[in-house]
């Protein structure tokens, strides 16, 4: 039996980890033993605690209990307690997922350690190297020996980056393994709609009719903080909420929630507020989330996680950010990218409210990655 130790530290890790726990749990438990660590990155019962009771996803093992903080002592924090942990633990890989300052550090403690590295969503690029994620994601991508990239697009960039695709085992860090496998949280999607569209009440809660309501998440940092973004993002929410009769849910991030009241126009704010057509909603569960994505007309987000989602559930999206790493949705016109320019939101909207579902060929796999993972992750430990 094999040991992997599964880094998580923000919610979108929790979930994404649900997917690999899953297939060991169901098709690998005798050959394959998980510990889960969680950094404490993001933590608090609703945006982490609630997802691991809702989903089934086993307890972590550890806490490192880190919390907020700058990148640079958070992620220095998290490296300490990763090495501590991997040198205890002694594990034969660790997982890694995405983009996070957790998955910095994991990569960063195991790499010097030389504990082989998985990484899970690799080779997405923004090509924008403002974004703390971008340089995270390709420090992992380069330090790793097991790389599995969800789309076409993510196995071609790292191809372009010196990755070689003929590489055979054994693998190592100078010799790493790529492969397009399909995406983790489309094998998730698949899962847990049902479950969803059977357990939440959220559209009922609030009086919401299905295909007939936008779903709209704000939280990244360059939108929140920038009062001239987030005023001209939530003037073309109020305008297409008016001008369609269209009600606009709002899940606000912790982050939004707060700054809304600072950065935000005072008369915007109100106007935000009191509209009837405007929901705005704390923190919501992943089942509701799910049942939000699957019910909803159209989503507008500057999450890279809802953006994928959105093509999961063939709604047509909305990119509030100036790039995406999700290129394909781009391409297939599903999403169009509108940065947070009031006038390209309202006329992407328009363009994108009648979306024939034919726009939504299957480009993110079959719904079995975290088997293929497992499986090869497998296959790579009896070569080292």
């Amino acid at each position: 039996m094999i040991k992997i130790v599964t880094i998580i530290g923000a919610r979108p890790q929790i979930i994404k980890a649900a997917a690999l726990s899953r297939a060991i749990k169901n098709f690998y438990s005798d050959s394959i033993e998980e510990i889960i660590v969680h950094t404490g990155q993001h933590y608090d019962a609703n945006m982490s605690q609630v997802f691991i009771d809702e989903l089934g996803i086993p307890q972590p093992n550890y806490n490192l209990n880190i919390g907020s903080g700058g990148h640079a002592k958070q992620t220095a924090d998290m490296i300490i307690g990763i090495e501590e942990l991997l040198q205890e633990l002694k594990p034969d890989f660790i997982v890694l997922y995405g983009d996070t300052n957790s998955t910095l550090a994991g990569a960063m403690a195991a790499s010097k350690i030389q504990i082989p590295i998985v990484h899970i969503e690799a080779g997405l690029r923004s090509f924008n190297r403002t974004m703390p994620e971008e340089i995270n994601r390709i420090i992992c991508d380069h330090t790793s020996t097991l790389l599995f990239t969800p789309t076409a697009t993510g196995f071609n960039n790292l191809i372009n980056e010196g990755f070689k695709k003929q590489n055979s085992l054994p693998y190592n860090a100078d010799n790493p393994g790529i492969f397009h496998c399909g995406d983790v949280m489309y094998d998730n999607s698949l899962f847990f709609k049902d479950i969803a569209n059977e357990k939440s009440t959220i559209l009922l809660d609030n009086n919401l009719v299905e295909h007939n309501y936008i779903l709209s998440t704000i939280h990244r940092d360059n939108n929140t903080d920038i009062p001239e973004r987030l005023n001209s993002i939530f003037n073309a929410i109020l305008e297409i909420a008016n001008k369609e009769n269209i009600p606009i849910v709002i899940p606000l991030h912790p982050r939004t929630k707060k700054l809304i009241d600072t950065n935000l126009d005072k008369e915007l704010l109100t106007e935000l507020k009191t509209t009837k057509q405007i929901v705005l909603l704390p923190p919501v569960s992943f089942l509701d989330m799910i049942a939000l994505e699957s019910n909803c007309k159209l989503v507008m987000t500057d999450s890279g996680g809802v953006q994928k989602e959105a093509y999961f559930f063939n709604k047509p999206c909305i990119i509030l950010r100036s790039e995406t790493e999700w290129v394909e949705i781009v391409k297939e016109g599903a999403a169009i990218i509108s940065d947070a320019d009031k006038n390209v939101i309202i006329s992407s909207y328009d363009k994108l409210k009648s979306l024939n579902h034919k726009a939504f060929p299957i480009i993110f796999g079959e719904g079995r990655a975290a088997e293929f993972i497992c499986r090869t992750v497998l296959e790579a430990s009896n070569c080292i």
